[in-house]
């Protein structure tokens, strides 16, 4: 089972390369961006896992522990079969 996992940062907290990358973009014309928040994608592939409830379970509890900072971050995921 494979999981893409998406963290971005919670609404309200500044995020100085996003901030960064609206201002390059309208450096090269791109104007029309109001806005960029600035987030990641980690992509885990799940061995001996026995259905989709152990996988999710596995994967809060990584996001939770190491792979997103509950403080200012917020988390999601899809899961697919592979």
């Amino acid at each position: 089972m494979k999981a893409r996992i998406i963290v971005t940062l919670k609404r309200g907290v500044l995020d100085p390369q996003g901030k960064a990358v609206r201002g390059a973009l309208s450096n090269l014309g791109f104007n029309q961006v109001k806005n960029v928040r600035v987030g990641k994608v980690i992509d885990v592939d799940l061995n001996g896992v026995e259905d989709e409830a152990q996988a999710r379970a596995l994967i809060e509890d990584m996001c939770r522990k190491l792979l997103a900072n509950p403080v200012i971050e917020d988390f999601s995921y899809t899961l697919e079969d592979e």
